[in-house]
């Protein structure tokens, strides 16, 4: 394992300034609202403050404060942070970050989690955290084969656990991180002691009896759903089936994997009436500007690819998933473009100990609010005493 540290050259900050500066805009149709993508005007707006306003040397700095390091697993490299706790008995927790997310995800966590006794909370009850980058994202960086999908990350997962001699622990995510959470409890159910998801992917099984089962506010999840399928998820298409052709004009123009990355932060929490509404503006420039200067959007984009098998039996009517023998725990944030539901949830995943339903919220949940997520995490992982 090589310790790491951030370093990005002048240069290529300059470069992404001068590509900024000279991007070419579209004739956009002058329509409200972001039913067609992210709006010209804001998106113009947000660039001209990348180009000129933001400070990358303090998001590295941020990073930096954190212990890093690089290391190969099956012919890739694996980058990630290892933020260890000073109190006796602290529990390993590996966190995985999903799409378009990093590892910036769950900056604002770490303090609580490895330190609570700095944030007032009861020191009996910390953490060792394993924080990866995904290969193919971030500083994980574009990998050199194929084959990169959910079973071999969740493998690659079990095998930095097992070096960096955590023989027991508990996995938690969203989106990726969620999938990858629950296949690596699948894989390795005698280290993990349970898994916390923060996106959880329910649908029917097609009987009509458990239609007959649902209430409004069920119904109400459904249709989300059923919208998320229709109208929110062009990317999963494009990313599931031409993810290098995409990758061109992603990995060539800084505006394109803005845009590309900054409408998911809008379209995936309904309460927000920018991006940066819940998350800030610079943290959401920083995960942007650490998928250009890693030059990630294209393998990020082939995670999709890998895995479409993986993401077809979960959107399938009537495939059960494959069985989870661990404890697992649910955090439902209301404000995420789809929710699941709990008696489908429950039907598919029987281990299901702890259920959570937070008002605010969305997709990117600890990144969005910390502190509940935090809060929640440390309740499941305190239900897990004894195993």
């Amino acid at each position: 394992m090589r310790p790491y540290r951030i370093d990005i050259p002048d240069s290529e900050l300059a470069d992404l300034r001068a590509r900024i500066a000279s991007a070419r805009w579209p004739t956009a149709v002058s329509v409200p609202g972001w039913e067609r993508g992210v709006p010209a005007d804001y998106l113009r707006e947000l660039a001209t403050y990348w180009q000129s306003t933001y400070d990358w040397r303090a998001a590295e700095r941020e990073l930096n404060r954190h212990p890093q390091f690089i290391t190969e697993i099956d012919g890739t490299d694996v980058h990630f942070l290892h933020v260890t706790s000073a109190e006796p008995g602290a529990t390993p927790l590996l966190l995985t970050h999903g799409w378009p997310g990093s590892i910036v995800e769950f900056l604002d966590v770490i303090g609580p989690l490895t330190d609570p006794r700095a944030h007032d909370l009861d020191p009996a009850q910390a953490f060792h955290l394993v924080i990866p980058s995904i290969p193919g994202h971030g500083f994980s960086g574009p990998v050199a084969e194929p084959g990169w999908g959910v079973e071999r990350v969740a493998a690659a997962w079990a095998e930095l656990m097992r070096r960096l001699g955590y023989d027991s622990y508990v996995t938690a995510g969203g989106d990726w991180g969620s999938i990858i959470s629950l296949e690596l409890s699948r894989l390795a159910p005698e280290q993990v002691r349970g898994a916390y998801l923060s996106m959880l992917l329910t649908v029917p099984s097609g009987d009509p009896a458990e239609m007959g089962q649902l209430d409004e506010a069920d119904f109400a999840r459904l249709a989300e759903l059923s919208r998320f399928e229709a109208e929110l998820s062009g990317y999963m298409k494009v990313q599931t089936t031409r993810p290098l052709t995409v990758g061109y004009g992603l990995t060539d123009s800084p505006v394109g994997q803005l845009a590309w990355i900054v409408e998911k932060f809008h379209d995936w929490n309904k309460a927000v009436k920018t991006p940066e509404d819940e998350v800030g503006r610079d943290r959401l420039l920083t995960n942007a500007t650490l998928y250009w200067l890693t030059g990630t959007a294209t393998s990020s984009a082939q995670f999709y690819y890998e895995s479409a098998a993986h993401l077809g039996k979960i959107f399938t009517p009537g495939v059960a998933p494959e069985p989870v023998t661990v404890p697992i725990g649910v955090a439902v944030f209301g404000q995420d473009a789809s929710l699941p539901i709990r008696k489908f949830a429950e039907r598919d995943f029987p281990t299901i100990t702890h259920w959570s339903e937070f008002e605010r919220g969305g997709h990117f949940a600890a990144m969005e609010q910390p502190e509940l997520y935090a809060g929640d995490l440390r309740t499941f992982v305190a239900s897990l005493d004894g195993r």
